[in-house]
């Protein structure tokens, strides 16, 4: 190399000919960010601020329309009765949940599931011996509780009351009304469209015969998949009747929805899948503008304006438990029983077909033999003691292309023991009322929020049926944060001889159930039918390699029994203590044992309030310490406790703090579940 010429280092990032520099290396003191960290960074502050440009008299206007629930739309869907109308109206417009369609194949004949045991038939089959019938056992069961009852308030018993009932209806014949002497005669539907809701669908003289399948789309708190061959059916038609019953009472088009806002009442113990699709279907198929979703309890208690209650809403076909703080269910209070209305219904008939009812062509499976069953309940069904007396009764049977007849009817005890059945649930056939019904194809679909399994279990339903839990098994896991429970033992195998007195709260059948005395202490006995109850093992030491060793099955939430299926088998007053029991402390218990709302149409049945408690009452004062009186809260005056839940959704809806909780199609579409998560914080 020529002297005086440097040596050229080589150069090897390959970027010789550019004018880009290295970086420097970066700060640590700078290496934060604030990304996604404010509220004006949201989804929300950003929908807000491009509705900034929007028109200020319109804004202005749609506020003081939502101020007034003008706009907003309230919808309670139930298992027989839909329930909607704007937020500012004073009642909702109740209309039958049911749609009778036209079917080109043949109409199988309807097949009604009966939820009631039955007396043994008298065939002749076999020999029938008093006291042999299971039927007959729990009935006496029931009638002993209520003779406890009856010595205990110094009430006279009619000792051949039976009997005399039974003679009088054998021998009752029905008088003819003549058509222009009956002012509620029925116009029957004439067979003229495709499908019918509502009223009009239930007023079909013979759907079979007709060509008409009649199906109710929502069960319980959820979907009715063991009448639908699919859940797109299910949509079609809470679709139409939705459509049909806006377009009939409030004469609202498909192309109006874009401007009403939604409020939507949902189940306390909802299942996911249930509330996805049904904002799905209001939000996305109907294209309301905006939805909110409020559990039946929260919008109970703003109805009857308080803050703090255990709500017990008795529906047709499930019963919900749950305590509400400060504006919030609490989730570990929660419980539903497989018990309702319904059911006091069909056991009614059962107990006075026991007595020769007068009436004996009639068929629950039919809707106006239903509506005479739903009459005589009304009208005779009490819970107040004093009422049980050998009176005489009438009602009117009206069947299509049939003279109207008046019927007499003697009853004694049937019309308490049939609502009793809430408080003594031995005679519901619980694996009858939920057998048939389908898993939904929809709920394995993962989503944003994964739902576990233990999110089926709450801490009310573990207290409930811990003595159902096997012994020599091991304890089966407890979720995370629940209480501990005083019942058990802590290696988690007590079995229910060996809880400590006064805290355990279910027992077998075998134990006679204990004289409702309301002044003594021992009411810790409580009995609940329970068909499903794993055997317990004779031997206390550890199991051992035989054949009758098997691995238990594992049920939701990692449990070795069905807690859920369990727990729905609970008496009404034992599931309302277990559900302030799990609030928390004794504290706790007495909060909300003092405010006990009781809503649904069995609220309506004369003597509730009482009977409710005195059982609690009988519960309470020996478990817990210092227990005053357990106070029922009515409802407000002039309000029926049957529209309370829909009414406070509507109070709800024409609240300011409403603007807060709304999700629109677009937050729908972005966030999905999450969105109501973010607003409506029970997700």
């Amino acid at each position: 190399m020529p002297r005086g010429i440097p040596n050229a280092r080589r150069d090897e990032t390959g970027l010789r000919y550019t004018t880009f520099n290295v970086p420097l290396v970066a700060n640590p003191k700078h290496m934060s960010t604030t990304y996604l960290k404010s509220e004006s960074q949201t989804l929300w502050a950003r929908n807000a601020k491009n509705k900034v440009t929007e028109d200020s008299s319109t804004i202005q206007e749609q506020r003081v329309q939502s101020r007034r629930g003008a706009q907003v739309v309230v919808v309670h869907l139930g298992s027989r009765f839909l329930r909607i109308g704007r937020a500012s109206d004073v009642t909702p417009v109740t209309v039958p949940n049911v749609v009778a369609r036209k079917c080109q194949s043949p109409v199988p004949s309807p097949a009604r599931v009966e939820g009631i045991s039955r007396p043994r038939p008298k065939d002749g089959s076999e020999p029938q011996e008093p006291g042999n019938d299971p039927f007959d056992d729990k009935i006496a069961a029931i009638t002993v509780s209520l003779r406890d009852r009856m010595r205990f308030y110094k009430l006279r018993v009619t000792p051949n009351a039976t009997t005399i009932a039974s003679t009088f209806n054998e021998q009752f014949k029905p008088e003819i009304i003549a058509e222009y002497n009956d002012p509620y005669r029925v116009e029957w539907t004439p067979c003229t469209e495709d499908v019918y809701i509502g009223d009009q669908a239930l007023q079909l003289a013979d759907p079979q015969q007709s060509g008409y399948v009649v199906r109710w789309p929502i069960y319980a708190s959820n979907f009715n998949t063991r009448d639908y061959p699919s859940l797109q059916v299910i949509f079609s038609d809470l679709e139409f009747i939705l459509r049909k019953t806006l377009k009939d009472r409030f004469d609202l088009d498909s192309q109006d929805f874009k401007n009403y806002s939604v409020i939507l009442v949902i189940p306390d113990f909802y299942d996911r899948a249930y509330v996805r699709d049904l904002v799905n279907l209001l939000l996305i198929t109907m294209d309301f503008k905006q939805i909110c979703a409020q559990q039946e309890s929260l919008a109970a208690t703003y109805g009857a304006g308080i803050s703090n209650a255990c709500v017990v809403n008795i529906g047709a076909t499930i019963t919900s438990v749950a305590c509400v703080d400060e504006g919030m269910v609490l989730p570990e209070t929660r419980m539903s029983l497989s018990i309702g209305g319904d059911d006091i219904t069909e056991f009614l008939y059962v107990l006075l077909q026991r007595i020769n009812f007068p009436y004996r062509d009639l068929d629950l499976a039919r809707s106006y033999d239903w509506n005479v069953m739903e009459d005589l309940k009304s009208r005779l069904c009490t819970l107040a003691e004093g009422d049980v007396a050998l009176n005489l009764y009438d009602f009117v049977v009206r069947r299509p292309d049939r003279p109207t007849e008046k019927y007499g009817l003697r009853a004694y005890d049937e019309i308490i023991l049939a609502p009793m059945c809430l408080f003594e649930p031995r005679v519901i056939e619980f694996d009858k009322k939920r057998s048939g019904f389908k898993i939904s194809p929809a709920s394995s679909v993962t989503e944003e929020i994964i739902e576990h399994l233990a999110d089926r279990v709450t801490n009310a339903m573990v207290i409930s049926t811990q003595h159902l839990m096997p012994a020599g098994l091991p304890e089966s896991p407890q979720k995370s944060g629940q209480t501990p429970v005083p019942s058990t033992s802590q290696t988690g195998t007590a079995t229910p001889a060996e809880q400590p007195e006064g805290q355990a709260m279910l027992v077998d059948d075998a134990t006679p159930p204990a004289p409702p005395n309301l002044a003594t202490d021992g009411i810790e006995i409580i009995d609940v039918e329970d068909d499903s109850k794993a055997p317990t093992p004779s031997h206390q030491g550890p199991p051992s390699n035989t054949a009758t060793n098997l691995t238990p099955p594992v049920f939701p939430g990692g449990f070795s029994i069905d807690v859920c299926f369990e727990a729905s088998k609970l008496p009404l007053d034992v599931a309302i203590f277990n559900s302030a029991r799990a609030a928390g402390g004794d504290e706790k218990i007495r909060k909300y044992l003092q405010a006990v709302l009781v809503i649904g149409g069995t609220a309506h049945v004369p003597g509730m309030v009482h009977a409710l408690e005195s059982r609690l009452q009988a519960i309470a004062t020996p478990l817990v310490p210092n227990m005053e009186k357990v106070q029922i809260i009515p409802p407000p005056k002039e309000v029926d406790p049957r529209v309370l839940a829909w009414k406070g959704a509507a109070v709800l809806g024409k609240m300011d703090g409403v603007s807060d909780l709304w999700v629109t199609k677009s937050d729908w579409d972005i966030l999905g579940m999450r969105g109501l998560k973010e607003r409506c914080f029970y997700l």
